[in-house]
Parts: C-alpha cells; sequence; structure tokens
C-alpha cells in the first residue's frame, strides 16, 4: 500500500470517528449564540451554538443532520475553535475554505489536527458545500455578533 493511500486510509477513518463519535454534539445552557443553516442540495442541516465572551470563544456545540462529510467536519470545528479569540477563530476558518479549494495553507501558522482529514474533499466540488457547512455557521454567527 503507497504512503497516499495510507493517508486517505488514516483520513477516512479520522472523518468516520468525528462521525460516528461526534465532539461537541448537544445544545448549551443559557444564553448563546446560535446559528442555523442548511444545505438544500443534499440535505445536511446544523444549529451552531456558541458562547462567546470578551472577543473569545469559551463553548461551541452543534446538533444536526447529514451525511458524514458535514457533521464530522462541525465536529472538528467545533472541537477546533473552543478557546480561540474570534480573530483567531475566522483565520482558521479563512484557512479552511482556501484548503476547501484545494490550496495550500501555512503549517506554522495554525495545528489543524483532525481537520487535516478534510483536506481531500477538495478533489469532489459537490461535497465541498457539505465540509463547509459548519464553518459558514461559524463566520455568519461571529459576524453577526461584531454587528
Amino acid at each position: 500500500m503507497s504512503l497516499g493511500n495510507q493517508l486517505d486510509t488514516l483520513y477516512r477513518q479520522v472523518i468516520m470517528d468525528h462521525y460516528k463519535n461526534p465532539r461537541n454534539k448537544g445544545e448549551l445552557e443559557g444564553d448563546s449564540l446560535t446559528v442555523n443553516m442548511n444545505n438544500p442540495t443534499c440535505g445536511d442541516r446544523i444549529q451552531l451554538q456558541m458562547q462567546v465572551e470578551d472577543g473569545k470563544i469559551v463553548d461551541a456545540k452543534f446538533v444536526g443532520e447529514g451525511c458524514s462529510i458535514s457533521m464530522s467536519s462541525a465536529s472538528m470545528m467545533t472541537q477546533a475553535v473552543k478557546g480561540l479569540s474570534v480573530d483567531d477563530a475566522l483565520k482558521l476558518s479563512e484557512i479552511f475554505s482556501s484548503i476547501m479549494l484545494g490550496k495550500d495553507y501555512d503549517e506554522e501558522e495554525f495545528d489543524l489536527g483532525d481537520i487535516e482529514a478534510l483536506q481531500g474533499v477538495a478533489k469532489f466540488p459537490a461535497r465541498i458545500k457539505c465540509a463547509t457547512l459548519a464553518w459558514k455557521a461559524l463566520e455568519k454567527g461571529l459576524d453577526e455578533k461584531e454587528e
């Protein structure tokens, strides 16, 4: 098995692990920023809730339904942004969007962790909306918070 195939297999395992054992799935108690988004093309839908205090994402959770890519991406995104400043979360979202367009990123800037497993989605244009749904919800919610 080539290194490329081994990496693809590992990435698929990471994606399926987040799909079967989602992190941060559920609803936040009390006041939170809530964003509902859906992808009518394939039926994915998500409700993202974030607790933002002093310019920092203190907590993030999601509920929703959809394909393994969209739900895994939501799990990975909520895990990655917890504890980040709003600016860093938006920068991470920008990096993720560029990865979905097949662009390289500066590994020194952010440790993407499990998010790196979604790189292969860029090869399947029809699935990019699935992978970016939670990230678009993040951007929408943080933009609304700023206003």
